[in-house]
């Protein structure tokens, strides 16, 4: 173990609150990193509210520098066009930060680096001679094909543009870097795989935790709107990311009508901030209700009878997944969203693929309800047995050179059959 030094923590967007998936991430990694050393803090602020959480950054670091990101979409997407790079990296390119960095760097005994999301490795600087971490959590680049391959012209064009750029981008930092971390093991295969030739990278899976003291379905009620009529059927996440978007109107065009010719009064409840025009257009189709953002998405998964995560462009470890399971309800989801949870299919979650797969699997639990009862308890179990994020993020002191190294998890799927 080498001795312990000052970590400089950058992030694309401020931790605080935790309550996105991201954010999740990067709030429970500084606070650990922060446990060990003193840690200096970059980030960008979305708007007012992230500005407003200001004190919580302050109470964990050293120092920090916090951004209001204004420049908008389409002007990154026109400066990205004059100067090659991706849209994404120049969205957040930013002289405050890069200023912030040189001077921690210049001022404070700095031994590491640790890079929260690909659009923030360009302020690692190429003098820099200690350990850089680069937590890509998932592979953006592939994320982006994924979209080209379901977009039409223009946003084909687009999203296949960023999709190569930052496949090169990823490929150039991974070899900057001491080390690059993803947040399953599937991420990391996928991530090497799409290296260019050249010397062989670190790259290792970090994965996600959950707070099984904050989700502990232990005396919470049911929201309120879920009393009556049922049943219930829930999704969480943030609203306007198009994952979200494509899964939750797919289920409400196809999956609900199946429920609802047995389960008549059946609703699914779309719980999360900024739903897009789309989203909220849903709102009375099939028995859908879109409740935009609530104040704690807990009592919307204790009430519910079945959560649902039927996305078909996930990337990493679903949140909101092991957040219900936490919660100790039963989940159906597709391969996607589970991948990365080493949970065993049928007895702590339940996987379908499709409309017509997920429209069975939902009707079968809905019918046996001491069955969905007992996979929701082996949820919570499994979730309290391998998901705490003091054990996921153990190894990490290690890579940082702030403790002895310790194991990453294994190379092998997790995802249980």
């Amino acid at each position: 173990m080498t001795e312990p030094r000052e970590v400089l923590f950058l992030a694309h967007r401020i931790p605080f609150p935790p309550d996105r998936g991201d954010k999740i991430r990067s709030c429970h990694v500084l606070r650990h990193i922060a446990a060990l050393a003193p840690v200096h803090v970059a980030c960008f602020a979305d708007d007012e509210g992230d500005i407003g959480h200001e004190p919580d950054l302050a109470a964990v670091a050293a120092s920090h520098c916090l951004i209001r990101r204004t420049r908008s979409l389409r002007l990154a997407g026109i400066e990205a066009l004059a100067t090659g790079k991706p849209v994404s990296l120049t969205a957040f390119a930013d002289k405050a930060i890069a200023a912030y960095v040189a001077r921690v760097l210049a001022e404070r005994p700095i031994g590491a680096i640790y890079v929260f999301s690909g659009q923030m490795a360009q302020y690692i600087p190429a003098s820099f001679a200690g350990r850089v971490v680069m937590d890509f959590v998932d592979v953006d680049s592939a994320k982006f094909e994924a979209y080209a391959a379901q977009a039409r012209f223009p946003l084909r064009q687009i999203h296949a543009r960023e999709g190569r750029l930052l496949s090169a981008f990823e490929s150039h930092v991974a070899r900057r870097v001491s080390a690059s971390v993803l947040v399953t093991p599937e991420e990391a295969a996928l991530f090497r795989q799409r290296l260019t030739p050249g010397a062989e990278p670190q790259v290792m899976a970090l994965g996600n935790g959950i707070d099984t003291d904050f989700f502990d379905p232990a005396d919470m009620p049911a929201a309120p709107d879920l009393a009556g009529e049922g049943p219930h059927l829930t999704f969480t996440g943030q609203m306007d990311y198009p994952p979200n978007v494509a899964a939750v109107t797919i289920f409400a065009h196809e999956v609900m009508p199946q429920i609802r010719a047995v389960f008549p009064q059946a609703r699914f409840n779309v719980v999360g901030r900024a739903p897009t025009l789309g989203v909220r257009a849903l709102e009375g189709l099939n028995g859908t209700h879109v409740t935009g953002a609530v104040l704690d998405v807990r009592p919307w998964l204790a009430g519910a009878d079945l959560v649902v995560a039927p996305l078909t462009i996930a990337r990493g470890v679903q949140n909101k997944v092991l957040e219900a399971m936490a919660m100790a309800r039963p989940v159906l989801a597709t391969p996607e969203a589970a991948t990365g949870i080493a949970a065993r299919e049928g007895h702590e979650i339940v996987v379908a693929a499709g409309a017509d797969g997920l429209a069975r699997q939902a009707l079968s639990l809905l019918h046996d309800k001491v069955r969905a009862a007992t996979i929701g308890q082996s949820a919570r179990a499994f979730v309290l047995e391998k998901c705490g994020w003091a054990g996921v993020l153990a190894p990490l002191g290690g890579l940082l050179g702030l403790a002895e190294p310790q194991p990453f998890a294994s190379e092998s799927s997790h995802v249980a059959a």
